[in-house]
C-alpha cells in the first residue's frame, strides 16, 4: 500500500485521507522512501527537507481525522517547488554558484504561500539550470538532472528537477515555472502534464528577470489534479502588477463536459517551424492524438495563424537574450566570475543588440499578439506539437547542436510565452526509443479551465502512463 500512495493521483490519494484507509503521513513517508531509492540516480532535488515534510503531514493528518477541516482539496499531499521560487525556510539559489548559501529566506513567493495555507506537504525545492537560462536541467551548482524515461537523457527544463521526480512518485504534485517552455518542454520530455496559465492568472512574485514571458504553472500526473492545483495557487496577490484582484474560478466546474461540438485548429507547424525540423516519430503521434479529438466529437481542421512573416523565435530570443544581459550586469565580477558560461554568452549576445532590435521585439510581440487573439476568435482551441524532439543527451544545452543562446528549438513553446496565452502539454505516445511526445492544447485569454476540459477529454481515452523507473520500487 505504501509502494502504492507514492504514485497515486492527488485526488485519489485525498480519497483515501478522507475514508480514512491512508494518511498524509503515509503518503509522505512513501514519498520520501521513493526520493532515497531514486533521487542519486535522478539529481531531482537541490534540497530536501525531510522532518518538516512529516510535522506537515503530522498537521495535515490530524485535520482530516478531525472530519470537514481540512485547508483544502489539497490538504496533506506531497508537493515540491522549483528553485526559483521563493519558499520561505527553505534556500532558493536559482541554479547559482553567485547567489548566497545563507539566504536569508523569510519570504514566500504567492504561490508557495498558497500552497502553504492550502495545507500541502513541501518535500523539498527541484533543481533548475542557473536562472532558468536555458530549456535543460543542469547547472554548474547542483550538476545534471537525469530524464525518468532513460538516464543519459535530459528531463527537459528549465523545471526538470519537479519532472523528475514526480515521474517516479517523488512528491505527487510540482510547481515549475515557463518563460519559453519551462513547464512544457521538461512535461512533454517526461511524459506528464503541465499547464501554462494565463499570464498572472498564479500570481509571480519577486518579478521574472524575463518579465512578461514567465509564467507559475502546475505540473502533474492526472489532468484533474492540475486543476485541483488551479484551484489553490491560480489565487490573487498583490504583489504581482498583472493579476487579476477578483479572480476566484473554480477550475473544476465544466471539468467533465469532453470537448464535443467544440471547433478546434490543428497546426502541425505553428504556420512557421519547418516541416523537416519536426520529429517523424512527434509528427505521427501529435497526429493521432487530433484524431481521437475528432472521435470525441469536436469539429477539427487543419489552419494555422498568418503571422505576416513575423518568426516567433527571433522575437523571444531578443527579449530573452536582453533580459539576460541585464541580470547578468547586476552581478559584481567576481560573482559572474562563477556563472554558467552558456548564459553568460547569451548575456553577451544580448547587450550586443542594440536599441532598435530589442524595441522593434516588442513591437513585433504584440503583433503576434493581435494575431493570435484573432486567430483564437474563430475557434475554441488550439492543437500543436509541444517540442519537435523528444529529450536528447544530458549536458547538451540545446537540441539540434545547439549552444543555448538560440531558443529557437522550443518554437511551438515559446509562441504563447509572447501571447500571454494558457497552454497546457499533454503525452500523446512514444517514439521509436519509447522517449514521451507531447501534444500542446491552446486556448485564448483567460480559457485556462477549457485547457484543462480539454485535456482531461482527451486523458480519459488515452490516460498517462508512468516510466518504467517508476515501478522498480
Amino acid at each position: 500500500m505504501t509502494a502504492d500512495l507514492a504514485m497515486m493521483p492527488a485526488h485519489e490519494l485525498v480519497k483515501l485521507y478522507k475514508a480514512r484507509k491512508a494518511s498524509p503521513v503515509e503518503a509522505t513517508r512513501a514519498a520520501l522512501a521513493r526520493v532515497e531509492a531514486f533521487n542519486p540516480e535522478l539529481n531531482a532535488f537541490q534540497h530536501l527537507d525531510p522532518d518538516g515534510a512529516l510535522r506537515a503531514a503530522r498537521a495535515s493528518e490530524k485535520r482530516w481525522k478531525k472530519g470537514g477541516k481540512r485547508l483544502s482539496d489539497i490538504d496533506g499531499v506531497p508537493i515540491t517547488i522549483k528553485d526559483m521560487v521563493l519558499t520561505r525556510g527553505m534556500p532558493t539559489r536559482m541554479g547559482s554558484m553567485a547567489t548566497d548559501a545563507d539566504g536569508p529566506w523569510i519570504v514566500d513567493a504567492p504561490v508557495a504561500a498558497h500552497l502553504r495555507a492550502a495545507g500541502t506537504v513541501l518535500l523539498g525545492k527541484t533543481t533548475s539550470p542557473e536562472y532558468g537560462w536555458k530549456g535543460v536541467t543542469d547547472s554548474p551548482l547542483f550538476g545534471a538532472t537525469h530524464n525518468p524515461w532513460k538516464i543519459g537523457r535530459t528531463p527537459g527544463g528549465s523545471s526538470g528537477g519537479g519532472v523528475a521526480a514526480e515521474a517516479v512518485g517523488m512528491g505527487s504534485l510540482a510547481i515549475g515555472t515557463d518563460g519559453a517552455g519551462s513547464v512544457r518542454i521538461p512535461c512533454a520530455f517526461t511524459g506528464l502534464f503541465g499547464l501554462k496559465p494565463t499570464q498572472a492568472r498564479v500570481p509571480l512574485f519577486p518579478p521574472s528577470a524575463q518579465g512578461t514571458l514567465s509564467h507559475v504553472g502546475p505540473m502533474t500526473r492526472t489532468v484533474r489534479d492540475a486543476a485541483m492545483m488551479m484551484n489553490v495557487i491560480a489565487r490573487p496577490d498583490p504583489r504581482d502588477l498583472y493579476g487579476r484582484p477578483d479572480d476566484e474560478e473554480n477550475y473544476l466546474k465544466g471539468f467533465d463536459k469532453g470537448v464535443k461540438g467544440l471547433r478546434i485548429a490543428y497546426s502541425p507547424n505553428l504556420g512557421f517551424v519547418e516541416r523537416e525540423k519536426i520529429d517523424r516519430d512527434v509528427a505521427v503521434a501529435v497526429d493521432n492524438a487530433v484524431r481521437v479529438f475528432k472521435t470525441l466529437g469536436a469539429r477539427v481542421v487543419e489552419d494555422s495563424p498568418d503571422l505576416m512573416g513575423l518568426d516567433p523565435r527571433r522575437v523571444l530570443n531578443a527579449h530573452w537574450q536582453s533580459n539576460v544581459a541585464i541580470l547578468v550586469k547586476s552581478f559584481a565580477p567576481e560573482k559572474r566570475a562563477l556563472m554558467d558560461p552558456g548564459l553568460l554568452k547569451a548575456a553577451e549576445v544580448g547587450a550586443n543588440l542594440g536599441q532598435e532590435v530589442v524595441v522593434t521585439a516588442i513591437h513585433q510581440r504584440q503583433q503576434i499578439g493581435v494575431v493570435m487573439n484573432q486567430f483564437m476568435a474563430k475557434y475554441d482551441l488550439l492543437l500543436t506539437p509541444t517540442m519537435p524532439m523528444t529529450a536528447f543527451a544530458v549536458n547538451e544545452n540545446a537540441a539540434w547542436g545547439g549552444d543555448g543562446v538560440d531558443i529557437g528549438w522550443t518554437p511551438f513553446t515559446l509562441t504563447f510565452n509572447l501571447t500571454r496565452q494558457p497552454a497546457a502539454t499533454i503525452p500523446c505516445g512514444l517514439d521509436r526509443e519509447g522517449l514521451p511526445i507531447g501534444l500542446q492544447i491552446v486556448s485564448g485569454h483567460a480559457r485556462d479551465a477549457l485547457v484543462l476540459r480539454a485535456a482531461a477529454a482527451y486523458e480519459r481515452v488515452r490516460p498517462i502512463p508512468a516510466p518504467p523507473m517508476a515501478h522498480k520500487i
